[in-house]
């Protein structure tokens, strides 16, 4: 899978998610339902750990500027905003197929650079121990609990 698809897949995910989350607070607030965003927020969550991975990991590998990085961070956490973002993105382009970082491509530099073209060579592996993580993050995050306001 390229970056394009890739990228264009999760933001797609962290719209259906966030609507699932919207209906769940809707249920639990509106209609005294208080499992409804525990579905919603799991679910939410989940694809939110995984989409930070994905922008993290783009702008590795598409050598993307600061700023650029962090309006695709900051996309996650607004209501819906991941899709305006994708599409700017892929306007600019700064999210462009094949991999920079493939066999044949970019020699990788730095630390950072090497740990991407790695998970690019192998990336059923790699994207193995990336659910792992996040499945710890995400474990020790309901350990925590849920925001208190």
């Amino acid at each position: 899978m390229g970056p394009i698809t890739l990228f264009r897949r999760f933001a797609l995910a962290e719209v259906v998610t966030w609507t699932l989350l919207i209906a769940g607070m809707i249920l639990k607030y509106g209609f005294d339902q208080p499992w409804a965003t525990s579905i919603g927020g799991g679910i939410h969550g989940f694809v939110f750990l995984c989409y930070v991975v994905v922008i993290v990991f783009l702008a590795i590998d598409q050598k993307w500027k600061p700023v650029h990085t962090l309006a695709g961070l900051v996309s996650a956490v607004i209501p819906y905003a991941t899709i305006p973002f994708e599409r700017w993105a892929l306007k600019q382009p700064i999210v462009t197929d094949p991999w920079r970082l493939r066999e044949g491509g970019d020699t990788p530099k730095s630390p950072l650079e090497k740990l991407a073209a790695a998970v690019i060579a192998r990336p059923l592996t790699a994207a193995g121990i990336a659910l792992v993580v996040v499945i710890i993050v995400f474990i020790l995050l309901l350990f925590v609990g849920p925001p208190v306001g």
